[in-house]
Order: structure tokens, then sequence, then C-alpha cells
């Protein structure tokens, strides 16, 4: 007689606090895993950007150099970079090692709302309250920038980049895609203002969220509206969205103090993490494993799934 096969497991969700990190740098604007996940880097608003150990949940390095409070930042494919943005209008490049200042490069009109490198980390691009992306040649010291792109009538809230493709958020509720090897420039037009914007890793869609308290996922190369995704509250607060490393959720932060994660396919509420009594700021999807960092007030929160939980607190046993 033969048994049915079981059910295949859903893919786990973080939903487990291992650590909260004290960043002691007033408020976090922003939290980021680098690209390996070992390492994530929190904006403050002290005007500092740090750098920290994910397993440990310890402080690496400070970097100050920003005049105003630090609103986003990346790290380099190679982990010897870090780029990041701030109020004070300008994106600063940064050694890690040495944590001394490589560039400042100046030429926004206003506060940059983010930045990020380009894969092989030759071009950093920003993007401004002032409407503007700029592209900056890392390796030139000249101080302008290579290209500007100047569409949006509004302030660009959130950019992405994913190989020769940037996607750009804008408060004017207009996604916009740039081809930058064709040239060519695709615009999907979302009725609330932009807050952040995301490629899912298959690079065939497109998410984004916006304060009428909605997520989009988009069909990248036709528009088509694929899933929206509501629950959370985001009126107000120029919050981050994202997907999970293998594309199976969307999550989003919220102003009611939790993270919210729907199910990509079929829209439906999978988890709704209870992080804090305030705005939940930030946050980033570890870039292989379940693995979600939060930012809210001025700690940082890690979370896991129960699996991956359970081996760090043997690891620490012994």
């Amino acid at each position: 007689m033969a048994f049915p096969a079981p059910r295949p497991e859903g893919p786990q969700l973080p939903q487990v606090l291992l650590r909260t990190v004290d960043c002691l740098q007033g408020p976090v604007r922003a939290v980021r895993f680098n690209v390996d996940g070992n390492y994530f880097l929190s904006c403050g608003a002290d005007k500092s950007l740090k750098l920290w150990s994910v397993n440990r949940g310890t402080l690496l390095k400070t970097y100050s150099g920003h005049g105003y409070e630090v609103l986003d930042a990346d790290s380099s494919f190679d982990n010897s970079q870090l780029c990041s943005c701030s109020s004070d209008k300008s994106v600063i490049l940064w050694d890690v090692a040495s944590g001394q200042v490589t560039r400042k490069l100046r030429g926004h009109a206003g506060k940059v709302n983010c930045v990020q490198f380009n894969e092989e980390a030759t071009v950093v691009l920003s993007g401004s309250i002032d409407g503007s992306v700029r592209c900056w040649d890392t390796r030139s010291r000249r101080q302008e920038p290579i290209q500007i792109l100047d569409d949006a009538r509004d302030s660009i809230s959130s950019l992405k980049v994913a190989q020769h493709e940037l996607l750009t958020g804008c408060v004017d509720g207009r996604l916009r895609r740039y081809d930058l090897r064709m040239g060519q420039l695709h615009v999907d037009f979302i009725s609330s203002p932009i807050t952040c914007v995301c490629f899912s890793a298959d690079g065939q869609c497109t998410l984004s969220s916006s304060l009428d308290s909605t997520l989009r996922l988009l069909d990248k190369s036709t528009g088509e509206l694929l899933g929206e995704y509501k629950g959370h509250q985001m009126k107000g607060y120029k919050l981050d969205c994202c997907l999970s490393s293998k594309d199976t959720h969307v999550l989003s932060c919220s102003e009611d103090g939790h993270v919210y994660c729907w199910d990509l396919v079929e829209g439906s509420l999978a988890l709704k993490l209870p992080v804090g009594k305030a705005v939940v700021q930030s946050m980033s999807f570890h870039p292989s494993q379940c693995r979600l960092l939060t930012a809210m007030e001025r700690h940082v929160q890690l979370w896991a799934n129960e699996s991956e939980s359970t081996e760090e607190s043997m690891n620490t046993d012994t």
C-alpha cells in the first residue's frame, strides 16, 4: 500500500528575534545588508554610518563625515568601498578598511534620499529631492557626474540598479525604468507617491510601495499589474518594501510597528511580524538566507526562521 507523499513544507519566514542592537546613533534612517549578508550598515540621524557584524552584533567601524543625517548607504561587490548619502546634499565614498572618505560628491540641489553602486562598483547612482538621478564615476577624480537623469517631476524617493537597468520611484507617482544600454525610458503611472522600489530576484517584475498603503507587483516588460498587497499602514512616512531572497514573499514596513509579509502568488497575508510600538522605518532581507533586518527608532533587530534560531542558540551554548 502506497502512502501519499508528505506535502512539501512552504518557505519559512523570519519570525524569531535573534538579536536587538542599540546603534547609539539617534533614529536609524536605513539599515542594509552588505552583498553577502555577513555585515550590515546602519544610517543614523547623528550624521554617522556604522558597519556591524551580523553574526555577533558587534560594531566594526564608524564612518563620520556627513554634515547632516545619513539617509541611505550601499556596499560594493568586493566589500572594499561604501557609499552613503545625506540630507547635507552630498554623496560620500568610503574606504571600508581605513574608514577614510575617498570622494565627496556634490551637485544635488537638495537632500539625497537614495544611493547604490552598480554591480562592478564603477558607478554610484544617487537620487535626490531635487528630482534628479546622478551617475558618478568612482574611478575618476572629476567632480561632475557622468550622467544626469532629470525626467522626474518631484523628489526621487528610491532607486535600484540591476545589470544595465535602473529603476526609480518618485513622489510624482511614476515608476521609471531606464535601460541604460539601449538609452530607453519606460514609465508606469501609479496614482500615489512612491516610497520604495525594487526588482524581483529573477529580474522579471518590479515591486513598488506607495502612500496609499498599497504595494504593487508589475510585469517589468508589459507594465501589467500582477498583484496588489494591502493591510499595512503607509500614509506619511517613506518606508521600505522588498521581496524575499527567493521571490516567494513580499514584505513591507508599516507605521503600526509591524512588518507585513504576503505570499507573492496568492496575495494572502502570511505573517504580521510585531517589531515594536513605533514606526518600522527600514528593513533589509538577507541576499540568500531567511533573515531580515528591521530598524525602529535607535535599534536594529535581526530576525530568522525557527530552524536557524535553534542552530544559533546551540552555537551560543557551545
